[in-house]
């Protein structure tokens, strides 16, 4: 599946927990951070008509796609939490503040980097069929390599349908909590989105 769509779940995954604006970008970076092996495909378009092309896409794609890679990662993410150096307690866009939960956010980051995973799994054959099977043991071992005979393309109206269902998941989600993906970036735009959404959506009041 692509980024985007990684990304939406990811922040769904996050969005609904009391984690602070810190811990849910972990969270979220965790869901796209598998495709970081995705880079290579640059120098490979870039250099595949020279003499000395670089097959970096071909031969390394899928390469972090492993649990060695999602421990590493949800090591790292909890040590950074759990140790930043000082008390880390974020504030909400609703002017509340909550403390850190780096447990919980480094079970989310594991849980988020496995769901990049099954996105995959799912929906990514690539289009000349090959379906970039998961060496999940690796670099340990070859001897597991995750695939799925049923797995639809990249850019099949599948992966349409997930996105757009996440996105209507995730307005709902920024209605109910008052929290939105756009907070990672700035919380003051996040809160206007959040007061747009709610004054176009009020919530219904019992007579």
């Amino acid at each position: 599946m692509s980024p985007v769509t990684h990304f939406f779940a990811g922040w769904l995954l996050a969005g609904a927990t009391p984690l602070n604006r810190r811990e849910k970008a972990a969270v979220s970076f965790a869901a796209v951070a598998p495709d970081i092996d995705g880079l290579g495909a640059v120098p490979e378009l870039l250099t595949r008509h020279s003499r000395h092309p670089l097959p970096w896409f071909s031969q390394y794609h899928h390469s972090l796609h492993t649990l060695a890679f999602a421990s590493l990662l949800t090591l790292a993410v909890f040590l950074l939490l759990r140790f930043p150096g000082k008390t880390f307690a974020a504030p909400s866009p609703g002017g509340h503040r909550y403390p850190g939960h780096p447990w919980t956010a480094g079970l989310l980051v594991f849980l988020s980097f496995h769901l990049h995973l099954f996105c995959d799994l799912i929906g990514s054959r690539g289009p000349d069929g090959y379906s970039w099977p998961i060496p999940y043991l690796k670099p340990f071992s070859n001897a597991v390599q995750l695939s799925w005979h049923g797995q639809w393309a990249l850019n099949g109206w599948q992966n349409v349908v997930i996105t757009c269902v996440l996105l209507l998941a995730i307005l709902w989600t920024t209605w109910r909590t008052g929290s939105s993906p756009l907070e990672l970036a700035s919380a003051r735009a996040s809160h206007e989105v959040v007061t747009a959404i709610r004054r176009r959506f009020p919530a219904r009041t019992s007579a």
